[in-house]
């Protein structure tokens, strides 16, 4: 059913990378494992790949902009942007570009799969609807800001009105949602 088809994942995370890869693999895939959008770009080049499973933030680089970059390689390629800094902004301009669908990490493997339509669940996720605190609000006033910018930092400091080092210390801390 999965022979053939191939997965590439692009993530920083090794041990996440990896667990992952031999899920995929116990389920019939073939992985591939990427850790930068440089060593991506290099995969796509040289092998055909079905589904890519994209982390947002590598150690160095926000991957949003490499999506079309993705897509003029491989046009068929279905895109799942997975990640640890999910806002709503973020997620428009990932599916805007191109990808499939967005996820907030942690996912397993059977949120991945539904999410590339590869796995009908006899159960279905449930999405529990949390409000943010006014933190969230401002974190996601700040994705969007920084969206806008292309991911210009200085640009997007000057736009919100705080110094470049603020919004960079603002942006690293990931608001908790209330529970």
């Amino acid at each position: 059913m999965n022979k053939n088809q191939r997965f590439l994942i692009v993530e920083d995370d090794p041990v996440f990378s990896q667990v992952l890869a031999r899920s995929l693999r116990k389920r019939g895939f073939l992985v591939d494992c990427a850790s930068t959008g440089m060593e991506s770009l290099a995969q796509l080049k040289s092998h055909i790949f079905h589904f890519m499973i994209l982390d947002l933030k590598l150690t160095d680089e926000v991957t949003l902009q490499l999506i079309p970059k993705f897509l003029v390689l491989q046009p068929p390629l279905k895109i799942l942007m997975l990640t640890g800094y999910a806002s709503i902004a973020t997620a428009v301009e990932a599916i805007k570009l191109g990808a499939l669908n967005y996820l907030p990490k942690p996912a397993d493997t059977d949120e991945i799969l539904k999410a590339l339509g590869r796995l009908e669940l006899t159960a279905e996720i449930h999405v529990t609807e949390q409000l943010l605190d006014w933190r969230g609000y401002q974190w996601e006033q700040l994705q969007r800001t920084l969206t806008e910018c292309q991911g210009n930092l200085s640009q997007a400091a000057r736009l919100l009105g705080m110094h470049r080092r603020t919004l960079q210390r603002k942006l690293k801390k990931r608001p908790r949602v209330p529970e």
